[in-house]
């Protein structure tokens, strides 16, 4: 990817078979080979209203972060982390965007959105410099990390981080990559049922896109495809409603657009 080259790239299946591409202002136009890799426009395109969307890749892992903005640090009078601090979410959360998700039968806890943005690995990725990391950076996505509130606090002598975060279908992100971005400059919204529930700028991040994947590479390697979700900030709440739909929206990225049902 040509630096500052600015595309939005996607996944589709059509006819049944999968296939990745760019999008322009009307359609999809079809490329052929990898997305991480070599790959070239077939010269044939696609209206959106034939395709069902896609996750936009497949990661091997999600990493999302905890505690990484200076606003919501401040309001929950939390010390900012002097490194990042972060879990591993499941991959069977990963969602098509539109798609519905429902609260598991057996839990009747409180349910929040997390609107985030996610930063996509290019190319594998170990012990780099935040120097380094952009050319380590495909793009940019938008993410929704979806939590069970009542499940992460229900032990006392263990936060359940992974199980709170795993459940099936909590983790949609989407609907493209977008590449030749500085994330410096974005701004991500949420909006919960037609009212906007967050609007933050990713500028207020305590550790930088490229500070992040540097520290992560570090404690293990990253992968083409894999996601950063690098926390989110103050507006988080919780879906009450028997329909809840929520859209998180980063200008330059697109809208991220999924139901949420009790």
């Amino acid at each position: 990817m040509m630096a500052g080259e600015m595309k939005q790239w996607l996944r589709f299946r059509h006819a049944g078979t999968t296939g990745f591409g760019t999008l322009t202002a009307s359609e999809i136009s079809v490329h052929e080979g990898e997305m991480f890799g070599r790959n070239s426009a077939t010269g044939k395109t696609l209206a959106l209203s034939e395709v069902e969307l896609l996750a936009p890749c497949a990661p091997s892992k999600i990493v999302a972060l905890w505690n990484n903005f200076h606003a919501l640090a401040a309001k929950l009078n939390q010390p900012e982390p002097p490194e990042p601090l972060y879990l591993l979410k499941a991959t069977t959360t990963i969602t098509t965007p539109g798609a519905v998700i429902r609260r598991p039968s057996y839990y009747d806890g409180k349910t929040t959105y997390e609107g985030e943005l996610g930063i996509v690995i290019g190319k594998t990725c170990a012990r780099v410099s935040p120097a380094e990391a952009d050319s380590f950076i495909f793009g940019y996505t938008c993410v929704n990390d979806i939590t069970a509130n009542d499940i992460l606090t229900s032990d006392p002598t263990f936060p359940q981080w992974a199980r709170a975060k795993g459940i099936d279908d909590y983790g949609p992100f989407g609907p493209v990559i977008a590449t030749g971005l500085d994330p410096a400059k974005l701004t991500v919204r949420t909006i919960l049922n037609g009212a906007e529930r967050q609007n933050y700028p990713i500028s207020d991040m305590i550790f930088s896109a490229q500070a992040l994947v540097s520290k992560i590479s570090h404690d293990m390697t990253l992968l083409p495809g894999d996601l950063i979700a690098v926390g989110t900030s103050v507006g988080v709440g919780v879906m009450k409603e028997p329909v809840n739909t929520v859209t998180v929206a980063i200008d330059g990225i697109g809208e991220l657009t999924n139901e949420f049902r009790l």
